[in-house]
């Protein structure tokens, strides 16, 4: 239960931040990511502040076997950088300057009954289900070569 509330605060915590910060408005985004045109660099205070946020707050996990809630720590093991990932990224930017959203402000402007978060965030639903199709028929394909290898060592 501690867990639910913990997660509730922090959701709310970090929706509030995107508000006040202006994150969770599209038009602000796309002024900062127009760098070509007339840009509005008050977002990059904002990463800054949260990049900061998150390099403390790693520093701190790491040195750390529990979770201030008592929880296991689950921190990354793979820090290599790998092909899905940069392409990954390049969708998310590209995503993100088209829609002037991502996930979070997203869900916010969802939240705030918004057309264009509730087209945002089906979208994204979209994009998660194909995804897992993908990956589920890629699975199940490398499985099928493995034992079709197997099988012709076999012989």
């Amino acid at each position: 239960m501690k867990y639910s509330f913990a997660s509730l605060f922090a959701g709310l915590v970090f929706g509030m931040g995107l508000i006040v910060s202006g994150m969770a408005n599209p038009e602000k985004v796309l002024g900062f990511l127009d760098i070509a045109g007339l840009w509005d660099p008050s977002l990059a205070f904002v990463m800054g502040g949260a990049i900061i946020v998150g390099l403390v707050s790693f520093a701190v996990a790491r040195k750390r076997t529990l979770s201030f809630l008592g929880f296991n720590m689950k921190l990354p093991t793979n820090n290599r950088i790998e092909k899905r990932m940069v392409i990954g990224s390049m969708m998310f930017g590209i995503g993100w300057g088209i829609a002037g959203f991502c996930p979070g402000p997203g869900l916010v402007a969802l939240g705030a009954g918004e057309i264009k978060g509730a087209v945002f965030v089906a979208s994204m639903v979209a994009g998660m289900v194909l995804f897992e199709l993908f990956e589920r028929n890629r699975a199940r394909g490398d499985s099928e070569t493995d034992r079709e290898f197997a099988g012709s060592d076999a012989a």
